[in-house]
């Protein structure tokens, strides 16, 4: 592939990756998009050609999938629990491997962050703490194949026990993705989601082993982190943070949780992984426009502290991408709306060719039109 634009070049050089080793550093992050076949939330041939349209991708990690009917805070999101998804996923890793991509399946619980329309049997969500989730949106299913947003339904605390069970729900998962034909699995530690309210000082106000102080509130991240490795592999293992040191007022779908010390907070959850031995820490960004860069210190922090590969995501620019490398913070990059908009954006990157505009209005749900029909480029 040539490489017209000479500072691109360090994107497009191998890194190894677990057992596996990326064909560049360019990184298809995971991004929901509301696609799976009704009723039963079921991946299908549609998705297959979505993923398989850019395999070009270094590493590809799947859009949230469900590890539990529970664990579902949007309409038509795809689950990884019934025996009919299992099969649907393996037409997406069987099309993303015949184009030679490396896939992961993002394992996702919503936690708090639904509404009892999307529960099994109009339930309460559940969550850590019976603390309802403010400043963020589900979307639900209003008539067949129409939703609407709509606010969080208060959660029901869960018991000690039903961590427990929720920490096998997790291993069940991972091994339904191995299932699947998967190459490995990201656990969803992000975006004020399931495991993110345990670590949050603002949605856990548990009182036994699991709340209180920080140590404890990374139990369930440890536990999960333990239980999964011990069914796919640390090297084939990645989890995935939302380090907020900001917000923002903009009406958002989800973003996440600002701690009172973010920094302390993250590092601390850092060393968990890294005690563990896990292939990659993905790190999303705040991606609001002008959106502050994390802290220097942060960045270096996660360095110091993490000796896996470390992914990087939000907004992120070719130019700042090439920076972070070039720094030694970062090894892979995540690109979400270019990637949605462009199928071959590896290519077009290498060759410094256009990009496609992304259609917002088609970002969720809907058909093949704003997901599978966007054009590659046409060089003539």
């Amino acid at each position: 592939m040539e490489q017209s634009n000479p500072n691109t070049s360090t994107l497009f050089s191998s890194v190894a990756l677990g057992p596996y080793t990326a064909k560049n550093r360019i990184v298809l992050p995971a991004l929901t998009r509301s696609r799976s076949t009704q009723p039963g939330n079921i991946p299908n041939e549609l998705m297959a050609s979505y993923y398989a349209q850019r395999a070009s991708a270094g590493f590809m990690v799947t859009e949230g999938t469900q590890i539990e009917p529970r664990g579902q805070g949007y309409a038509w999101t795809p689950g990884i629990h019934s025996q009919d998804q299992i099969d649907g996923w393996k037409k997406v890793t069987q099309a993303v491997h015949a184009k030679g991509g490396i896939i992961f399946a993002q394992l996702w619980h919503v936690g708090r962050v639904s509404h009892t329309s999307l529960q099994p049997n109009g339930a309460q969500p559940i969550a850590p703490s019976a603390i309802t989730a403010d400043n963020v949106k589900v979307f639900v299913e209003t008539g067949p194949g129409a939703g609407a947003l709509d606010d969080p339904s208060e959660p029901r605390a869960l018991s000690t026990s039903e961590v427990g069970e929720l920490v096998d729900i997790y291993a069940q998962a991972a091994r339904n993705a191995l299932e699947a034909g998967f190459d490995g699995v990201e656990l969803h530690c992000a975006n004020g989601y399931l495991v993110n309210q345990f670590i949050s000082e603002h949605s856990n106000n548990r009182d036994d082993q699991y709340g209180g102080s920080l140590p404890n509130r990374l139990r369930f991240l440890k536990e999960i982190v333990e239980a999964v490795s011990a069914v796919v592999g640390t090297e084939r293992l990645g989890v995935r943070f939302a380090p907020l040191f900001a917000s923002t007022n903009e009406t958002r779908v989800y973003l996440g949780l600002v701690e009172s010390d973010p920094h302390t907070t993250y590092v601390e959850a850092v060393k968990v992984l890294e005690q563990a031995g896990i292939a990659y820490l993905s790190i999303a960004e705040a991606d609001w426009d002008n959106a502050p860069d994390l802290p220097e210190a942060f960045y270096k922090a996660v360095r110091a502290e993490f000796s896996g590969r470390i992914i990087y995501a939000g907004k992120y620019t070719v130019e700042k991408a090439v920076n972070i490398l070039t720094k030694g913070y970062g090894d892979l990059f995540a690109f979400g709306r270019p990637f949605i908009a462009n199928p071959d954006l590896p290519e077009r990157m290498a060759n410094d060719w256009p990009l496609n505009e992304v259609d917002l209005t088609t970002m969720y749900g809907g058909t093949d039109i704003g997901y599978n029909d966007y054009p590659f480029y046409q060089n003539t």
